[in-house]
């Protein structure tokens, strides 16, 4: 695994999709997890069913990630071979394909994540499914209507946790795959973090082991 730099107008391309009115989400999930990380709750919903104050809110979680400071607290980053057959990226490889449609393996995840990281208090694991339709550009650098790709992708993010299931402050969070040079880059991913503990934290869980 290897740093790479992050095109900003990429992510910023991005993250104009994150708004109520030009939504790029389809469901959300999330595991609330106690201070020894033990999943104490979980739900999975279809995006656009919540109600819009709802919408706001949780798109400004997913938003944290990819408008962070690109370079700084958001790093790029390039799997190895190996590092693609760890557990985490085939889980997480496997919920992008199903649109987080898959209990089960959204339990593990959270289980994968509490089993590596215990707080101090309660925290959060939200995963939001997203697709953006890449449109085409011009010589001229002007977007066209035909759409060149579908991007589709999933952010996580671990927030603080406060009282009545109220998601608080971003810690850490991720971008899978990476989203570079206006495509999919599934041997990517974009890493962010407070501080370079909490990114090494997340690079990690990428980094348990191979499948033989």
């Amino acid at each position: 695994m290897r740093e790479r730099q992050i095109n900003r107008e990429d992510m910023l391309e991005l993250t104009r999709r994150m708004t109520v009115k030009r939504n790029c989400f389809t469901r959300i999930a999330g595991g609330y997890m106690d201070e020894e990380g033990y999943v104490d709750g979980s739900f999975n919903r279809n995006f656009l069913a919540l109600e819009k104050k709802l919408q706001e809110k949780n798109i400004a979680l997913a938003k944290t990630v990819p408008f962070a400071e690109s370079n700084k607290e958001l790093v790029g980053i390039h799997f190895d071979k190996e590092e693609m057959t760890s557990e985490c990226y085939q889980a997480f490889s496997a919920l992008r394909k199903c649109q987080l449609k898959n209990d089960a393996l959204l339990e593990s995840i959270y289980e994968m994540i509490g089993e590596k990281y215990q707080s101090k208090t309660p925290y959060a694991i939200y995963v939001f499914s997203g697709t953006y339709d890449i449109p085409v550009k011009g010589t001229d650098k002007e977007s066209q209507w035909e759409s060149e790709e579908v991007y589709e992708f999933v952010i996580c993010v671990i927030t603080d946790l406060e009282e009545e299931y109220e998601t608080g402050a971003v810690r850490m969070g991720f971008l899978f795959p990476a989203f570079a040079d206006r495509s999919t880059d599934i041997e990517g991913m974009n890493v962010y973090g407070r501080t370079k503990e909490e990114r090494e934290f997340i690079k990690g869980l990428f980094q348990q082991g191979g499948r033989s």
